[in-house]
């Protein structure tokens, strides 16, 4: 479908009672067919663009749950030692995994199985296969880093990427246009030194501006089998370390980035009551950022995500059922930060540790005088659970090196604007692409990034 940008907004008006009884049932044809009734009518322009919002929603949700109940036991039971139904419905219970009905039927997410794998201890100590656990050594170079950083004051990386969209063959069409949009990094904040290397000449190359608040190089060209896009290109990573004073904060703080942004940076009842709670009476502005901190990383458990165009409010989702990822947990900071008065902001990319690369999220906040510091709350609650209080203090006003921002803002359009909806129309780690005349399906291209080089530097 067409897809006009602040129509996001619009997901924040209730569906009908029908096709929503509809949905939470699963049964999601008799909820499209009800949608196409309510289109038909003389209705609201914002129901509209709801209802056009829910069609694509429908159409999305079992591409994310592939696993019934039977075959997502029998998949545990073959990596998880002794594992049982009982336990597998014990976890719903717990809203441990994530699962919805599909015509009546219960059905997991596509990748629960890792999540438990990743986030839970106990299943993570009954893997049948040790090689399954990641490399310990990954995870060494990350905390000696901190340590650098914090002993010397600094740190600082060197990194060469390699970012790739490519058609399979279910989506090629030949001699049709597309328009393919590639993350770069954002030249502002750690980045220094930004370099463009190379990328594939199409008939038409777009490189948004340097302080783009989603930066894209954009690719048109016209559909050839084995078709695929790539950018190269370098950076430095240059990270300052942090120890703010809450004595040093200022009593006068600025007012920018406090507002809300629907459909889910937004102030609502709970929200507010939230926050009262969190931050009780304290006025010190980085006490107050503190105590979200410290309650969003030892209450929201790490957990995988459906797409978040498929969650509706994606922080009260996190603040009522206590998880969420990496961006749910940002954007739960983020909104509870704003609604205390304290600017905060989004900022993702990639995680690009030298053994590993991968789309994450994180977020800023602004203390006068210290201006923008950084909140990784993931980051956090996993110290949190290691018992780790210094790591975990580390990530409320610092990151290690090991990132490449792209995206400055949550929610904001590409430049050149894409027509049809996105995969993923918050935010862009992976890339996007379209046909002239539809969206791609997500079994239509994949997208891939790896690391070329990867070094410590001085400054």
């Amino acid at each position: 479908m067409a897809f006009e940008f602040n129509n996001l907004q619009y997901l924040s008006v209730p569906l009908p009672s029908n096709v929503q009884k509809f949905k939470l049932h699963g049964d999601l044809q008799r909820a499209a067919n009800a949608i196409q009734i309510y289109l038909n009518k003389d209705i609201p322009s914002a129901l509209r663009a709801r209802l056009l919002m829910e069609l694509e929603i429908l159409k999305r949700l079992p591409q994310d749950y592939t696993y019934t109940f039977d075959a997502a036991v029998k998949r545990c039971q073959e990596c998880i030692s002794d594992f049982t139904a009982e336990e597998l419905s014990k976890l719903q219970d717990q809203n441990d995994v994530e699962w919805i009905f599909l015509n009546g039927d219960v059905c997991f997410k596509n990748n629960f199985l890792e999540n438990l794998i990743s986030c839970y201890p106990e299943y993570k100590a009954r893997l049948t296969d040790p090689n399954k656990l990641p490399d310990p050594k990954k995870r060494q170079l990350l905390f000696d880093t901190i340590q650098k950083m914090k002993a010397e004051g600094k740190a600082g990386y060197h990194f060469k990427i390699r970012h790739t969209l490519s058609i399979t063959p279910e989506g090629v069409r030949e001699n049709i246009p597309v328009k393919a949009h590639l993350p770069l990094p954002r030249e502002y904040a750690q980045v220094k030194n930004f370099k463009l290397l190379s990328y594939t000449n199409a008939e038409k190359v777009t490189i948004a501006a340097s302080d783009a608040q989603q930066r894209t190089i954009c690719f048109e060209d016209t559909v050839k089998v084995g078709q695929e896009f790539t950018v190269e290109y370098e950076f430095d990573n240059m990270m300052t370390y942090v120890d703010p004073n809450p004595d040093e904060v200022y009593d006068a703080q600025p007012s920018f980035y406090t507002s809300e942004l629907l459909p889910h940076i937004r102030f609502t009842p709970y929200i507010k009551t939230l926050t009262k709670e969190i931050i009780g009476t304290e006025t010190n502005a980085l006490k107050k950022a503190r105590k979200i901190y410290d309650y969003v990383t030892s209450h929201i458990m790490y957990s995988y995500m459906p797409s978040y165009f498929s969650i509706l409010d994606i922080v009260e989702y996190a603040a009522s059922g206590w998880k969420g990822d990496c961006g749910v947990q940002a954007l739960l900071f983020i909104t509870l930060c704003r609604c205390a008065g304290i600017p905060a902001r989004w900022q993702s990319g990639l995680y690009t540790h030298p053994m590993d690369i991968g789309n994450h999220d994180w977020a800023q906040y602004f203390i006068a005088p210290y201006g923008w510091l950084y909140a990784d709350c993931s980051f956090g609650s996993s110290a949190y659970r290691d018992g780790d209080e210094a790591r975990r203090a580390f990530y409320f006003a610092n990151l290690e090196p090991f990132r490449m921002p792209a995206n400055a803002e949550y929610q904001q359009p590409f430049y050149p604007e894409k027509h049809y909806m996105r995969n993923d129309p918050y935010d862009n780690q992976s890339g996007e692409i379209e046909y002239a005349d539809r969206a791609f399906e997500p079994n239509e291209y994949d997208t891939n990034y790896e690391i070329i080089e990867a070094y410590p530097i001085d400054y």
